[in-house]
C-alpha cells in the first residue's frame, strides 16, 4: 500500500491564517502605543510557517520578529568599522529588549507576557489571540572584508548569552523563488506542508521525536531537493524527493546541503544547524510510513 493521493492532497493544504494575522496586528498595536526613546526605529514582522505560507492545520504558535533598525551589528573588525565611519551606538539590544517587554506588559498585562524563554518572549493567548513567540533582534549586516553581502538579524539567548544570527527575510525570499513557476511551478510550499503533516503522523506516538524534526529544518531539507523532483502529483513528488534525499544523506552528500537562507550549511553543531543523524532518521521514517500505509 502507498499513501493515497487524496491524503497527500489534504496534507498539502495551508492551515488557517486569519488568527495569525490578527495576533500580528495586535502586537504591532501594543508596540505602537509605547513611548519609545528618541531616535529608536523598529520593524515587527511575521516569520516562520505563517510568514512562509507553510503552516498546516494545528499550527498554533505565531512567530514574530521585532527588529531594531536604528542600530545594527556586524562582523566587521574595529579597524573596518573605523574605515567605514561606523560608530558605537548608546542604545543596544539589551535596552531594546527591555523596552519591548515593557511595551507588551503595558498593553497586555504582566500575566500575559512570559519572559522565561531563552530565545523569545511569549505573549500568551487571550480572546482569540494566538500564542506568539516574539524574537527581539537587531539588524545584522554580514560583510566580506568591507563589502556588504547580506542583511539579517542577531540576538542573544538568556541566560548564557549565546549569540544567534539568522536571515528570515532571505529565507522567505529564497522559499518564494523555489515555489515560483520558473522553479517548481508552485509545488514547493505545498510539498513542505505534506512533509510536515507526514512528520506529525510519524511522531504522534513519540513525544521526543518532534523536537528532533523541527519544521524549519524540514523546510530547509526540501529546499535542497532538485526542482525537477517536484510536480506531476503529490505521490510522485513525495517518492522522488524521499528517494533523492535518502540516497544523498546516506552516501555522504549531505555536507553540501544549505539552509534556505543560503548563509549556512544545513548540518552542523551550531544553534542554527540540524543533525544529519536526525535528518536521516526523519527520511527513513517517512519512507517507512509510505511503505506501511
Amino acid at each position: 500500500m502507498t499513501i493515497p493521493e487524496s491524503q497527500l492532497q489534504t496534507w498539502s493544504n495551508q492551515g488557517a491564517t486569519t488568527s495569525a494575522q490578527q495576533t500580528h496586528e495586535s502586537i504591532r498595536m501594543a508596540l505602537s502605543r509605547y513611548n519609545w526613546p528618541s531616535g529608536v526605529t523598529y520593524e515587527p514582522y511575521l516569520q516562520g510557517s505563517y510568514r512562509n505560507s507553510t503552516n498546516i492545520r494545528g499550527d498554533s504558535d505565531v512567530d514574530l520578529v521585532v527588529e531594531l533598525t536604528s542600530v545594527h551589528y556586524s562582523n566587521l573588525t574595529e579597524a573596518e568599522k573605523s574605515l567605514l565611519g561606523i560608530t558605537l551606538a548608546a542604545y543596544d539590544w539589551q535596552g531594546f529588549r527591555n523596552d519591548v517587554i515593557a511595551a507588551l506588559t503595558n498593553y497586555y498585562g504582566s500575566q500575559y507576557v512570559d519572559t522565561s524563554g531563552s530565545k523569545s518572549i511569549k505573549v500568551l493567548p487571550n480572546s482569540g489571540r494566538l500564542k506568539a513567540d516574539v524574537v527581539v533582534a537587531v539588524t545584522y549586516r554580514h560583510y566580506v572584508k568591507t563589502k556588504l553581502i547580506a542583511e539579517g538579524i542577531t540576538f542573544w539567548t538568556l541566560p548564557g548569552w549565546q549569540r544567534i544570527y539568522n536571515f528570515p527575510k532571505l529565507h522567505y525570499d529564497n522559499g518564494s523563488s523555489k515555489n515560483s513557476q520558473q522553479q517548481t511551478g508552485g509545488w514547493y510550499k505545498p510539498t513542505v506542508r505534506v512533509f510536515k503533516n507526514a512528520r506529525n503522523r510519524v511522531v504522534e506516538t513519540n513525544t521526543f521525536l518532534p523536537k528532533r524534526f523541527p519544521s524549519y529544518f524540514i523546510e530547509c531539507l526540501l529546499y535542497n531537493v532538485p526542482n525537477g523532483k517536484f510536480g506531476g502529483s503529490y505521490q510522485s513528488t513525495l517518492t522522488a524527493a524521499l528517494n533523492w534525499l535518502s540516497n544523498e544523506l546516506n552516501n555522504g552528500n549531505g555536507e553540501g546541503f544549505r539552509c534556505q537562507n543560503e548563509m549556512y550549511d544545513l548540518f552542523g553543531n551550531s544553534a542554527v544547524q540540524w543533525s544529519i543523524v536526525d535528518a536521516r532518521e526523519y527520511v527513513a521514517k517517512l519512507i517507512s510510513l509510505w511503505n506501511s500505509w
